[in-house]
């Protein structure tokens, strides 16, 4: 579609907070958020400390967690969601898709974990 725009903002914790208590009435910082204009345009918000936190946990290198981020949040821009099982299960289909075209492994599979 021709148009479209996207803005990817990298922000520390107490900014993530503030949109995450602001946008979602959630008052924590959160990995990803997605606002979106319509058209599939619109800004994700990134949260450094939150996303390095969570790959370290997972295992996962930051590089791919950055990546399932972002590719989580663009699908939130264009009209994907996860509030109902079935919905979830074909974002996450996406995802996975999306990333291994990007050369990324599966991000829900216990086997993309750095050992």
């Amino acid at each position: 579609m021709p148009g479209r725009c996207l803005t990817i903002r990298i922000v520390g914790a107490a900014e993530s907070k503030l949109l995450n208590d602001r946008y979602r009435k959630k008052a924590y910082p959160t990995n990803v958020l997605s606002f979106g204009y319509g058209g599939g345009s619109g800004d994700i918000v990134l949260c450094h400390p939150v996303i390095a936190k969570e790959a370290r946990a997972q295992g996962k290198s930051l590089r791919a967690h950055y990546a399932h981020l972002v590719v989580h949040g663009v699908l939130h821009l264009r009209g994907h969601d996860h509030l109902r099982r079935a919905d979830a299960a074909r974002m996450e289909r996406a995802e996975i898709r999306i990333l291994r075209s990007l050369g990324f492994a599966n991000p829900y599979a216990e086997t993309t974990l750095v050992k």
